[in-house]
């Protein structure tokens, strides 16, 4: 389990790297919801999403004989850039399996960070693949969200956001594999215990929420959904018993809700926010979430494919 702990140790060891991102408002929103509502801005972050806080963290405890083989990822998109440029910035070698079908803007920065890059299509099993060129080329496997380093890294956005917005009513996290929403979990319910904790995922992709319902872990296909950083089949050994202990609800939202909200963030706020990372808002602007108090929003990430999205 990951504990508080982990999170602000995780930190302390990438605040030099890592932006702090910002923490923004609207009235225009408030009113529109009917709550005060406080905007994490990760697509802000390096690389334009949360990803660079758990992959930075992960690699820089790499050993010195993992850091000179090199690693290895999975990703569809924004943890490959992560690692890609955590791993520039380290000096590690990075290779990324990625989907034929990935955002092209993803794909040429995670190649324009010096990463390594196996696509691979989407029949394939691309952890299988992975775990493969990790085992005949010797590099350590960095996951995408199920590891203790990287859920400790995705927590120290939610630390942040209480510090720079105080205390909260309802933080309200996007959740894909759910590394993100289990990090924030912990550093919520430390920093606030009283906050209540939500997560959001795409209706198509519902593994999360069947999951926390059920009280089992549930796998589904590799979901068809705009939010293309949400398409995981489940959650993980390390982030579904955290996402138990300390998520208080899940919710869903359908890609036509999801655009919506995400249109009306970019039209109102004047930010640039992809799907996935508007997942958290898309609850409150359909009001699948009944406002209440003071409620804090992850914008998740900003790595938009505007070919993808004039289509959409």
């Amino acid at each position: 389990m990951v504990a508080f702990e982990d999170i602000a140790a995780a930190h302390e060891r990438i605040k030099l790297q890592a932006k702090r991102t910002p923490v923004l408002t609207s009235s225009t929103v408030d009113e529109h919801v009917g709550a005060k509502v406080f905007f994490k801005c990760e697509n802000f972050q390096r690389m334009g999403a949360f990803k660079f806080r758990g992959a930075f963290n992960a690699l820089s405890q790499l050993s010195p004989e993992q850091r000179k083989r090199g690693v290895i990822a999975f990703s569809s998109g924004n943890h490959a850039q992560a690692v890609a440029l955590s791993g520039k910035i380290l000096g590690v070698k990075a290779v990324i399996v990625m989907p034929h079908d990935a955002p092209k803007v993803k794909l040429d920065a995670t190649r324009g960070y010096g990463a390594e890059v196996v696509q691979y299509t989407r029949h394939e099993e691309r952890e299988q693949l992975a775990r493969q060129l990790a085992a005949e080329r010797g590099l350590t496997l960095v996951p995408p969200f199920d590891h203790p380093h990287i859920v400790a890294g995705q927590g120290t956005s939610a630390k942040e956001l209480f510090e720079d917005a105080g205390a909260l009513d309802v933080l309200v996290v996007p959740c894909g594999g759910g590394g993100l929403l289990s990090g924030c979990a912990v550093a919520a319910k430390h920093l606030s215990p009283k906050c209540k904790v939500i997560g959001v995922e795409p209706a198509a992709g519902d593994d999360a929420t069947q999951s926390f319902k059920q009280k089992r872990l549930v796998t589904i296909p590799v979901p068809d959904t705009i939010a293309d950083g949400a398409r995981t089949p489940s959650l993980g050994e390390v982030t579904f018993p955290l996402v138990m202990r300390y998520v208080d609800d899940m919710l869903t939202v359908s890609d036509d809700e999801l655009k919506r909200a995400m249109f009306y963030l970019w039209e109102r706020m004047k930010i640039v926010v992809e799907p996935t990372g508007a997942l958290a808002y898309a609850a409150l602007h359909t009001r699948k979430l009944q406002p209440m108090g003071r409620i804090g929003v992850v914008l998740s990430g900003g790595n938009v494919d505007l070919a993808q999205i004039s289509k959409a």
